[in-house]
């Protein structure tokens, strides 16, 4: 719209002092007769815009002009943060706000921007380091996000085992890793994460609540996240690998490459980790002969019992 970029013009011009026509053409993705036309307008309404001659000219403001439309929305710095991350954005609605977000960061008070840039912070985490993607959708992402804003309790429902639970939580923050979202939340003097897409419903409460004082986002994931690894199950195993499969077979999900040799005659020694038994036998299965175990004995039985099952499934059809 013509009068979101009239606003970037004059938000540039008062950040950066002096642009060319050039510049600001570049910077707005328009021509450079839009620009003049655009400063024709900015100067017919009244604004102090001026063009200044030579080498080193440009169209630049009056010393004595700041315009007054330089307040951030919180939803305009929140989308700040999730500037590299182009779907996250789409997610929570803001990415119609994030034209306009950096000059009205650069514009505002420090004090301002400092006081909100804390409060995006100890409400949202960013969480890039990976496991897999994720293709789930978060119908009630919105719902949760305006709990965590207004700081509301939700009642959320989900399913546990067999049957549905009902839990009144205080929504502290949202976290996103890679494409997949959680809550974190408190619940009976208990802190834990729930992931948004599992839940059945989220429905806003009339009572509001605090955040515990010693509360920190960040830290409360990075540890959980910590613990979650230390717990995760472990079951180690030696393989030979056909070279030609290797960079495939390190990709998996559910294992990981602790050591290997150089290729010797195109096979690969390689010392791993994998969740449990039963999980090396599904992804050792799934490269067929280019992946054989060496060590342990239970994990070649185990492989040999079921090829053989598959053996005589296949001869009795």
């Amino acid at each position: 719209m013509k009068s979101d970029r009239l606003l970037s013009i004059l938000l540039q011009l008062q950040n950066y002092g002096k642009l060319t026509t050039g510049q600001l053409a570049e910077k707005l993705e328009v021509t450079k007769r839009t620009i003049i036309r655009d400063m024709d307008a900015l100067s017919a309404a009244g604004v102090p815009v001026y063009a200044e001659r030579g080498p080193q000219g440009g169209w630049t403001l009056s010393p004595q002009y700041r315009t007054q439309l330089t307040g951030m929305k919180a939803e305009e710095l929140a989308a700040l943060f999730f500037s590299s991350q182009g779907g996250l954005l789409q997610d929570l609605g803001m990415h119609k706000h994030y034209e306009l977000a950096f000059e009205k960061l650069l514009a505002a008070s420090p004090d301002s921007i400092r006081l909100n840039a804390q409060t995006v912070r100890q409400k949202i985490h960013i969480d890039g380091a990976g496991w897999h993607q994720s293709i789930e959708t978060f119908p009630l992402l919105p719902a949760i996000q305006e709990a965590v804003w207004e700081e509301r309790k939700l009642l959320i429902t989900y399913n546990k085992d067999t049957e549905t639970v009902s839990r009144t939580i205080d929504p502290l923050g949202l976290v996103s890793k890679q494409s997949i979202w959680y809550v974190v939340a408190a619940s009976e003097d208990i802190v834990k994460s729930y992931r948004i897409s599992r839940l059945l419903t989220a429905d806003k409460l009339d009572e509001h609540f605090s955040a515990p004082d010693n509360f920190e986002l960040d830290r409360f994931w990075e540890q959980s996240t910590m613990r979650f690894i230390r717990e995760l199950p472990r079951y180690h195993a030696t393989i030979e690998i056909a070279e030609t499969a290797f960079d495939a077979f390190k990709q998996r999900r559910y294992l990981q490459v602790i050591s290997h040799s150089p290729p010797h005659k195109g096979i690969i020694s390689a010392e791993v980790q994998f969740n449990t038994l039963e999980s090396a036998c599904q992804i050792m299965l799934s490269f067929g002969p280019h992946v054989t175990a060496v060590a342990p004995h239970e994990l070649r039985s185990k492989l040999i019992e079921t090829i053989e099952a598959m053996r005589v499934a296949y001869t009795l059809r």
